[in-house]
């Protein structure tokens, strides 16, 4: 399974009111792997960006002036993210400005709703927490996700950020706080926790399988608990 975690940065809120794209930041996971691959442009808007917007992402139309226009590099971004499920927090906003772009081009490209998947992290991040706050900032703080070089939003790092959240969020591991890697780290970092990074060429970690009589002590556990609820034993499901 090919999955991309996109982020954006654009000229200000509504592309229905003429603003841009930036910036865009892709990932790559297979399997819920991180593979290593990315895709990250800063794109020269043909406008101004709004003084809000540049308190947000710290990104001026003097440091775009020489980046390449969306229309010469649709054919590279759409060839990477072709296909794939596309994992993005609030999506309506990072697929309209994408649309919009596509949409200027009058080349009768796709939607991207129609060669991709989306999966929008912030409608699970409210589903799974009802009532709290569920922006970056706070999921990386309830899933121990690092985020401490985030003083500005970029779409890239943001992206990379999204990616661990999104793993921890849906049960997947990006990481083992081992006593021996947390030693090792504390003279650099200060021995963090939470999640940490790992090189995506490191060998596979090592499958170890219950024994037959392991497995028969947790079947009788299940029968058990099958007999107490009516049948009703989730882990039978």
């Amino acid at each position: 399974m090919r999955q991309i975690v996109l982020d954006t940065e654009t000229t200000g809120l509504e592309h229905s009111q003429g603003h841009r794209l930036i910036e865009i930041g892709c990932v790559e996971l297979i399997d819920r792997k991180l593979t290593g691959r990315h895709y990250h442009q800063y794109l020269n808007p043909q406008r101004e960006i709004d003084a809000g917007a540049i308190e947000v992402h710290g990104i001026t139309n003097e440091m775009l002036a020489d980046k390449p226009v969306f229309a010469q590099v649709a054919d590279n971004l759409l060839e990477f993210i072709g296909g794939a499920e596309l994992i993005i927090h609030n999506a309506p906003f990072d697929i309209g400005f994408l649309n919009s772009e596509l949409n200027r081009l009058e080349k009768g490209f796709e939607p991207i709703e129609r060669i991709c998947g989306i999966v929008d992290t912030l409608v699970m991040a409210r589903q799974r927490h009802p009532g709290q706050k569920n922006n970056l900032d706070a999921l990386c703080q309830r899933y121990g996700v690092d985020n401490s070089q985030r003083d500005l939003h970029g779409a890239l790092l943001d992206a990379e950020i999204l990616a661990d959240v999104y793993l921890l969020m849906t049960g997947g591991q990006t990481a083992l706080e081992l006593a021996a890697i947390e030693s090792e780290d504390r003279g650099s970092a200060g021995g963090g926790t939470g999640v940490r990074r790992l090189d995506s060429r490191r060998p596979a970690l090592k499958v170890v399988r219950a024994e037959p009589d392991e497995l028969a002590e947790h079947e009788l556990r299940l029968a058990g608990i099958d007999k107490a609820s009516g049948g009703n034993t989730v882990w039978r499901r």
